[in-house]
């Protein structure tokens, strides 16, 4: 199959790029703005008209959670109106949307995790065009799969690993939100987990949502422990309540996933979240 990747310079793009080098069985076109502005309805529609993909994978986004609140405008039009554009292009050329998306769009009030048919209920501006995203792919597209996931991470990009390794080498102690609690993601076992379930998508009609994260539960203040730990830093790690942390855009405090339906839907097993982050440190390492 011919796939389409936006945002090949973000983590997930980077990953299925290095994915990408071992899968003989698909070709790949890997796109990011300097190739096609998502936001050009035109520039869309002209690339997916030529190319005729039979699968995209939207990993294009803006991710910068608090710059959101100050510019809601430029995070809807990347991560709401692009992804109509992607949406109406896929249909004229019968081409499948994969579409990922947050588990920012939850309030974070539930106390157990979140299923597919949970009511969203975004609380930040970066949460509201995430969920402007997800309905475009509802409301447009004839073939379409949305997944949620929740607090990535790669080898490439910034992220959290690479600030809490940064901060870690540098300082005798880190201060870290103890009481926002999800499951880290580590971007390579999602594309993986993607490029594993192409074949199953073949015939795929309709939209479908999905959530995939790692396996288990931590809070941030876990996850910053367990980076210095894997990497052998020298770093206390101190527990602080969100309250003591400014922070622009508000945070959900609970935002696990339930993984039930995608794992039975596609067979598929998912790493627990400590031992995907140690592969991640491993390879940043090598």
């Amino acid at each position: 199959m011919k796939i389409l990747i936006t945002g090949s310079k973000g983590q997930m793009g980077q990953e299925f790029q290095m994915i990408s080098r071992g899968d003989s069985g698909n070709r790949y076109i890997f796109t990011d703005i300097e190739e096609l502005d998502i936001t050009d309805p035109i520039a869309v529609t002209s690339l997916i008209r030529t190319e005729k993909p039979d699968i995209i994978v939207n990993c294009a986004g803006y991710t910068a959670v608090d710059n959101a609140e100050r510019d809601f405008d430029k995070s809807l039009q990347i991560n709401g109106t692009a992804v109509e554009n992607l949406a109406r292009a896929a249909n004229e050329t019968g081409s499948l949307l994969i579409h990922i998306s947050s588990d920012y769009v939850f309030d974070g009030t539930s106390s157990t995790p979140y299923q597919e048919d949970t009511p969203p209920n975004p609380i930040s501006a970066y949460a509201k065009s995430k969920y402007e995203g997800e309905q475009a792919v509802f409301n447009l597209a004839d073939r379409g799969i949305i997944i949620r996931t929740s607090w990535l991470y790669s080898s490439f990009g910034q992220n959290f690993v690479k600030t809490i390794l940064k901060y870690g080498r540098e300082r005798d102690s880190l201060k870290v939100i103890f009481d926002q609690i999800g499951t880290p993601t580590y971007a390579r076992d999602l594309c993986k987990t993607i490029v594993d379930i192409f074949p199953s998508l073949k015939d795929h009609w309709g939209v479908e949502l999905f959530h995939y994260s790692d396996e288990g539960v931590a809070s941030w203040y876990d996850f910053a422990v367990a980076i210095v730990d894997l990497a052998g830093i020298n770093c206390q790690v101190l527990p602080i309540e969100s309250k003591d942390y400014l922070q622009l855009a508000p945070r959900p405090f609970y935002s696990v996933l339930n993984k039930a339906k995608i794992k039975s839907r596609f067979g598929i097993t998912i790493p627990y979240w400590r031992n995907s982050l140690l592969d991640c440190l491993l390879k940043m390492k090598a």
